[in-house]
């Protein structure tokens, strides 16, 4: 990463336990960061440094809204291993106009900007009513069309919905993920029906709300799985320490691995492995980015 000056490396040792200084047994790709999230403003180079010690070798920042996006965009030109996706999340949806349209269809233009997302539906939380959401992804899809990029996808309680309008659009798109799966068995395979990829995160880890992924988690082909923190967000809860303020980041990606290697069954180098050939070649990092 850009910055390992011995300030940085230094810094690298502070917030995580000795126990959580994990090393990945292969490179890594984390497919979601939010490192635009102001919890990392004041040590960012840290925190990419605890990441690459981690073998956690690519980034790929969320952009989910036009100050996010725009600040992905710019993180991932100051630094070599970072890249950007740029979209509006549907909580963000109401906002959505012929204004926010342009300026996303430049930053898709951008070098650095590997996909269009963070786009879908939330009908969980409803922050903008389902209208304007299938709205504002409806555009978004068509601009995914139109760049040729693969989508970074947000679904939480709409999953029929979801499939019903990819399905109409996956003639025309290239590639998809659905970012942080966490729905059931039957939405599962919708996806994969559509030859979607899938995310997988902390959630897998939480005995409250993730354990039903573990029953079916084996099912996703290789091929068509990737790992992701979603940090700061979604900090494991079975981690062997506890961490001051709680803040996820990309150096605990070696953790989710393990974890995910354990309920598939798999040897832990070999799906790390698999994920970041996958992500690679998802995110079309092959010319740029040596695991």
């Amino acid at each position: 990463m850009s910055d390992t000056s011995p300030d940085a490396l230094s810094a690298a040792d502070s917030p995580l336990p000795e126990a959580l200084r994990l090393t990945a047994p292969a490179a890594l790709v984390d497919i979601g960061a939010n490192l635009t999230h102001e919890s990392f403003e004041s040590d960012l180079p840290a925190v990419l440094a605890r990441a690459e010690a981690a073998n956690v070798r690519a980034l790929i920042v969320t952009g989910a809204d036009p100050e996010g996006a725009e600040r992905a965009c710019a993180l991932s030109q100051r630094h070599p291993n970072l890249w950007a996706t740029a979209g509006v999340h549907p909580h963000h949806a109401a906002d959505w106009n012929h204004a926010l349209e342009r300026s996303m269809r430049d930053l898709h233009a951008q070098p650095r900007v590997v996909a269009v997302g963070e786009c879908g539906l939330d009908f969980n939380r409803n922050f903008s009513s389902p209208a304007d959401q299938e709205r504002a992804f409806e555009a978004q899809l068509a601009l995914a069309a139109e760049s040729g990029l693969p989508l970074f996808l947000h679904e939480r309680d709409a999953g029929r919905r979801m499939l019903e309008m990819l399905h109409e659009w996956r003639h025309r798109l290239s590639d998809a993920v659905i970012h942080c799966f966490t729905g059931e068995r039957d939405t599962l395979y919708g996806y994969l029906d559509l030859d979607l990829h899938i995310g997988q995160t902390g959630w897998l880890s939480d005995e409250r709300r993730g354990h039903h992924l573990r029953e079916f988690i084996a099912e996703v082909p290789a091929e068509r799985l990737m790992v992701e923190t979603d940090c700061p967000y979604l900090l494991p809860r079975n981690l062997p320490a506890k961490i001051k303020g709680r803040r996820h980041e990309p150096a605990l990606l070696p953790w989710i691995v393990r974890e995910l290697a354990r309920w598939r069954g798999e040897d832990e180098e070999a799906l790390a492995r698999a994920t970041t050939q996958t992500a690679s070649r998802f995110f079309r990092l092959q010319e740029t980015f040596e695991p």
